[in-house]
């Protein structure tokens, strides 16, 4: 065989074929691609450790597991960053495992991803299904997150358990003229619920910072809205929390970034990292394809190019690239639906 196809008019069309198909390669020095055996006895670890050798995306679910495992190693600070809908799913209680067990350093998330946990602890949220009539569920006082039920009830007692807790710090904020950071105001919530099966519980018990930027993006926006009736001159400092986070994000020796979903929360612990000139680790997982631009959807390598991610392990060369899959990266995005992913990366790197 040559190597390299032939544009030679004169040879014959099945030599010119067989020249421009049948062409020599060199060897990649890659794993080789093989799945789990299931003749063996089961054996859910080994399972998906053969995830490295699939390919596709379960080769990057396992490259996920070897880096937050070497997160762990390494001791690093790890951000955990996840979307409201996340805390509306079963995940919330995954979340509150890793809180109460110190298993993470840092949160950052949005409104709904504060509210929520909250109100789990009011009532239970129900599970539904994708097709149901959204006419029909709002005239039965029902929200529908994807397959997932929330009755309108729920924040009828959220609004009972937030509206107290509101003139509480207003009263401390006329009486000292101090404005709380929402930081604060996260502890504060996760103090007073006083319930173990809430994730913020366990941050205000272990003094885990927890910091949502978005913060009137939600029902706690509707109820600041409404406070602000009686209060006009109520007010919560964001300005202050963006300082704390990027003076603790310096002052790490090293960083590891555990990403769940899109958005602001996304960009908000990739920002406090470029000041640092980039986190060491990081895992994506979401399903956003990035050819719009945003930075929701895009890879690893669009942070690095910003000074938000140190680079990964990547070849400069023909040899190196085509055995690029014996080098063990530092940030990898797996595309896919964290509420599949995520409990497997948990009960492989942070199960004890």
């Amino acid at each position: 065989m040559s190597n390299q196809p032939s544009n030679n008019n004169k040879k014959s069309p099945e030599q010119t074929g067989r020249d421009n198909v049948m062409f020599s390669s060199i060897e990649p020095t890659g794993l080789k691609i093989k799945g789990y055996d299931f003749n063996q006895p089961l054996n859910y670890e080994k399972l998906l450790d053969s995830y490295l050798t699939t390919g596709f995306q379960a080769t990057h679910l396992a490259k996920a597991i070897n880096i937050i495992n070497k997160m762990q190693e390494e001791k690093v600070t790890i951000y955990l960053g996840y979307t409201s809908n996340m805390v509306t799913s079963g995940l919330r209680d995954i979340f509150r495992y890793l809180a109460e067990h110190n298993k993470i350093h840092t949160i950052v998330t949005t409104a709904g991803g504060i509210e929520e946990d909250i109100i789990k602890c009011l009532g239970d949220f129900k599970l539904g299904t994708f097709s149901a009539s959204g006419e029909l569920l709002n005239k039965e006082g029902v929200n529908r997150t994807g397959n997932i039920f929330v009755p309108n009830e729920r924040y009828c007692k959220f609004e009972d358990f937030i509206n107290p807790i509101l003139e509480e710090i207003y009263e401390n904020q006329k009486a000292t003229g101090k404005i709380i950071t929402v930081s604060e105001l996260i502890k504060i919530l996760g103090k007073k619920i006083n319930n173990p099966n809430s994730i913020y519980y366990w941050c205000y018990k272990n003094d885990i910072d927890v910091y949502c930027p978005a913060i009137t993006d939600g029902s706690l926006g509707d109820m600041i809205h409404f406070f602000q009736y009686k209060h006009p001159d109520f007010k919560i400092d964001i300005a202050n929390d963006i300082h704390k986070l990027n003076e603790y994000t310096i002052t790490r020796k090293k960083t590891g970034l555990i990403i769940l979903g899109r958005g602001i929360m996304k960009h908000h612990i990739l920002n406090t990292n470029m000041m640092r000139n980039g986190s060491d680790y990081s895992v994506y997982i979401n399903t956003g394809e990035e050819w719009d631009g945003a930075d929701s959807n895009a890879r690893p390598d669009e942070a690095v190019s910003w000074g938000k991610l140190k680079p990964s392990n990547k070849g400069s060369s023909i040899e190196e690239t085509v055995g690029v899959l014996d080098k063990e990266p530092t940030s990898i995005k797996v595309f896919g639906d964290a509420t599949l992913l995520f409990p497997l990366i948990v009960a492989r790197c942070f199960k004890d």
